[in-house]
């Protein structure tokens, strides 16, 4: 397996964005297992952790050609997604299936569009407050909290990383998590 220096996400993201099928399945086969102990550390359950990534693999399918490089890392948007899929399952309680307005309309339906605005409205407003205070932390507190959440490493992961012990690292996680408590509150 190659290292993530030797990955390109950006290139397989580009990929997915038209149609490539096989770009989807390289992501799968580099990250699937670590993008799967991101869900469960969210949803606590194996099962609903495998849906979460089914779901999550379908927007990174659908959304790819969203994806902009000069906002951000490949890698990092397709744990995102991962991770926000698992978000939105435990604040909702319950699973939502993404579907086009095409398809509502051969349903018959219509779709609610003040209640997405509404939410997508208070996710942007919620992100860039995150984003705010984890700039606001100092960087090995800020790094270690990306690592354990966005990158889904174990605390021995992260401490391998930053070259720090395992204490230190576990402390940096624990006041950097009390930290952006009290900053997002």
């Amino acid at each position: 397996m190659r290292s993530a220096a030797d990955f390109d996400y950006e290139a397989a993201l580009a990929a997915c964005a038209r149609g490539e099928q096989a770009a989807l399945r390289g992501i799968y086969d580099r990250d699937g297992r670590k993008l799967l102990g991101v869900a469960l550390r969210i949803v606590r359950h194996r099962q609903i952790a495998e849906d979460v990534l089914h779901d999550a693999f379908l927007n990174i399918w659908t959304r790819a050609a969203s994806f902009d490089p000069a906002r951000g890392a490949g890698r990092g948007w397709i744990y995102s997604v991962v991770r926000n899929q698992a978000l939105s399952l435990v604040r909702g309680g319950e699973r939502e299936l993404a579907v086009a307005d095409e398809e509502l309309d051969a349903l018959g339906a219509t779709p609610g569009q003040e209640h997405g605005m509404i939410d997508a409205i208070a996710l942007r407003q919620d992100i860039g407050r995150l984003h705010d205070c984890l700039v606001g932390l100092d960087a090995a507190k800020r790094n270690s909290i990306l690592y354990a959440y966005i990158d889904g490493c174990s605390h021995s992961e992260i401490a391998e990383r930053l070259k720090s012990p395992l204490g230190t690292v576990k402390a940096w996680i624990k006041r950097g998590l009390s930290a952006l408590r009290e900053c997002m509150g």
